[in-house]
């Protein structure tokens, strides 16, 4: 069961329009509380969630920070954000950097939701409909930027994410499906000396680099680590 907090229950209160105790058996059968609140709080922006998109989570937040302060030193002004899902990513991105940035996801719902967190953040985002895995993507951008789906099909994953779309989640090939796409397609939307930034599941990391460097052999890629220790984030930079 969800923990509530006297935060949470305030916001419960304040922000669910049901009945109160409706919402805690809901929280008993470990529904998510951001779906019963209705938002997250996420690098400064307030989020819209629902179950049409996946929850943002604290570590991609963190993939965030270590973006921007990437992006800083760098003369990057476009960019495109796959899977975009709620849209925190590529928001909190516009929010905080003098950049353009595009968004896609398959999921005409999710893409909904992102449009409206674009709206309620104030920033300008060119969402669209895509599924990367089959069709084309247009236009040039500096960096790539994803937080694919990466679970193994067969991976237990917490009680709460049978409440969240699987399509958001779940990726076929050992979780690689997404990430082999992507470098694939890479080198026809990516300018020159561009970089490629990923959320990665902890045990993918060296499966991951290794294809990016049959792609790229001069390519420099840092892995780093999450709050809890774990492989969490790549950055590959274009050395070409």
């Amino acid at each position: 069961m969800n923990k509530i907090g006297n935060a949470e229950l305030e916001a419960l209160k304040k922000y669910y329009q049901g009945n109160l105790k409706e919402a805690e058996e809901l929280l008993k059968q470990n529904y998510p509380i951001q779906y019963l609140i209705g938002f997250v709080e996420f690098y400064n922006c307030k989020i819209k969630v629902n179950e049409n998109v996946l929850i943002p989570r604290y570590e991609t937040e963190y993939l965030v920070e270590k973006t921007i302060n990437l992006l800083k030193n760098k003369n990057m002004t476009k960019g495109i954000d796959l899977c975009t899902g709620s849209g925190a990513i590529a928001i909190a991105l516009a929010k905080n950097l003098n950049i353009n940035i595009d968004a896609c996801d398959i999921s005409k719902e999710a893409l909904k939701v992102a449009k409206e967190n674009a709206l309620i953040n104030q920033v300008n985002i060119s969402f669209f409909e895509k599924d990367i895995l089959k069709e084309k993507i247009d236009g040039k951008y500096d960096f790539i930027i994803s937080n694919p789906p990466y679970v193994k099909e067969e991976e237990y994953t917490s009680a709460e994410t049978k409440y969240e779309p699987s399509i958001a989640l779940y990726a076929k090939d050992s979780g690689l499906e997404f990430y082999k796409k992507i470098l694939s397609f890479s080198k026809e939307i990516l300018n020159p000396n561009g970089v490629i930034i990923f959320e990665i599941g902890d045990t993918l990391n060296e499966e991951i680099k290794k294809i990016a460097l049959s792609i790229y052999p001069k390519a420099t890629i840092t892995i780093e680590k999450d709050y809890n220790n774990y492989n969490r984030f790549m950055f590959i930079t274009i050395n070409e």
